[in-house]
């Protein structure tokens, strides 16, 4: 379980003295914490599914960090945001490739068919259906985009 994974490459930071993955990972547990506790579901945990959007959460938190520290005029601190989203990153599944992506958009389309910049947000989650975690929303969005005008 991811969880566990966390927690095992935690103590293994720690043991190894690697303060900064330390510190993502204690961040990484404490959002998953926090969620367990919203859902009512601190004694059974969270699923991996429910941990997973939790950790996308947070990889694009960091991102959007980074691009506010890159506009601020400190590319020091967006460099640490973007560090902090490689190690989140390492628990996400693999991410599809822009071209996979388009070719599930164009099934969408194709079964769809008439469609128009109207029916985009129905699109948009019929392919993050067929996708799941291994597409993000921005990048399926983009290319709905594109493919519909």
């Amino acid at each position: 379980m991811l969880k566990e994974r966390i927690n095992a490459d935690l103590k293994t930071s720690m043991l190894s003295g690697d303060k900064t993955r330390v510190d993502i990972l204690k961040m990484l547990k404490t959002a998953i914490t926090y969620k367990e506790v919203e859902l009512g579901a601190r004694e059974t945990g969270l699923t991996d599914e429910q941990i997973i959007d939790v950790l996308t959460k947070e990889a694009k938190k960091r991102l959007d960090a980074a691009q506010m520290y890159e506009q601020a005029g400190s590319p020091e601190k967006a460099e640490v945001e973007r560090s902090e989203n490689l190690v989140v990153r390492e628990y996400l599944p693999e991410q599809m490739t822009d071209e996979a992506i388009e070719a599930i958009v164009d099934s969408v389309i194709a079964e769809t068919r008439d469609v128009s910049t109207k029916d985009m947000g129905r699109i948009i989650g019929a392919v993050k259906a067929k996708a799941g975690n291994t597409a993000d929303g921005s990048r399926v969005a983009a290319i709905v985009k594109q493919k519909l005008a």
